[in-house]
């Protein structure tokens, strides 16, 4: 793969953790309040906002993915691609509507360089054929050249078994592809089709909930399904939700930061958790009486990490709650 020293952990070779047992004992990676707004919301107030970031840094230069969202039923109308210099103000250099998508909804992407120099974006919207949410992929010479009419299916909720997946975080481990999602299991007992779908959004419905799984694959795309490594607590603040959005290397072991929330009225108003592991697939929560990062709802709550390793710091992008509850993306430095 090709890249410099300051290439982005996810876009290069997970380095392998040296064998050992995971330590609980984390610090809090980064202050939210001292991060730098990258991309502000369209509007004021709950609903609109930006964020659900993929963060790639090439040859010093940085790649934004983002998502823009208005309030319903609108929802996630646009997906940007964005360049920078300095990894703080981005311009844009393509775009996806969800009429290029038929969708009702776009959600986070996850963008890679492969081995070749070529760009791949994982992206997942809701399908329009069963409205469940599903991920393709786009590949291009260039990331001005991903564009909706080149996308391939890779991971469908029919392809796992489910009700839903969305959200890929892809990285490599080895020669092994990972990719990260989050996905809604089909749930116990008498539940209609229109209880679950009739929203195009089962997360939002609370007939199911959000986990995370792990699909392998040894070229990116085709995918086996691994199942869920980490599942909402029993009755903790993450009781509803446990979705891993990125993860970086830290003290010899894995350290991934997950989007949780108690309840389905939390669903969009996640909060940041964190988990460790040593191989992408046993994964032990670390913040189990509250949020690692940011309060436990309301304004500075954080959720949708992204992290980039580079020689002398990790960045983080995240989605950060304004006072008047809207999102903004934001970026905070911190050296290692």
């Amino acid at each position: 793969m090709t890249g410099t020293s300051q290439q982005i952990v996810q876009t290069n070779r997970l380095l392998v953790p040296e064998p050992g047992d995971v330590s609980t004992t984390l610090d809090v990676p980064f202050d939210p309040q001292t991060g730098t707004t990258v991309i502000a919301p369209e509007g004021e107030g709950p609903g609109w906002w930006v964020g659900a970031p993929s963060v790639l840094l090439d040859a010093g230069v940085w790649y934004l993915a983002f998502r823009t969202r208005k309030p319903q039923p609108l929802r996630g109308g646009l997906f940007q691609i964005a360049r920078s210099e300095d990894g703080e103000t981005f311009e844009v250099i393509t775009s996806i509507h969800k009429e290029d998508l038929g969708t009702s909804s776009i959600e986070r992407g996850s963008l890679f360089r492969t081995e070749t120099g070529m760009w791949r974006l994982y992206m997942s919207y809701v399908d329009p054929v069963d409205d469940r949410w599903r991920i393709d992929l786009i590949e291009a010479a260039t990331p001005e050249e991903l564009t909706a009419e080149k996308r391939i299916p890779v991971l469908s909720a029919a392809d796992i078994g489910a009700e839903g997946v969305k959200d890929p975080w892809v990285c490599r481990l080895g020669d092994t592809w990972h990719m990260i999602v989050s996905f809604a299991p089909t749930p116990d007992g008498e539940v209609s089709r229109d209880q679950m779908h009739g929203s195009r959004d089962i997360y939002n419905t609370g007939t199911s909930k959000s986990l995370t799984g792990l699909a392998i694959s040894a070229d990116g795309l085709a995918w086996e399904w691994q199942g869920a490594i980490l599942e909402p607590s029993e009755d903790g603040w993450d009781a509803y939700a446990a979705r891993i959005n990125t993860v970086y290397v830290d003290g010899g072991q894995f350290v991934g930061l997950y989007d949780g929330s108690k309840s389905v009225q939390e669903n969009y108003e996640e909060r940041c958790g964190a988990a460790v592991s040593r191989d992408l697939r046993n994964w032990t929560r670390v913040s189990t009486d509250g949020p690692m990062v940011g309060p436990n709802g309301g304004p500075g709550s954080v959720r949708y990490v992204e992290a980039v390793q580079t020689a002398d710091a990790t960045h983080f992008f995240y989605e950060f709650t304004r006072a008047d509850g809207s999102h903004e993306l934001r970026t905070v430095k911190v050296p290692r």
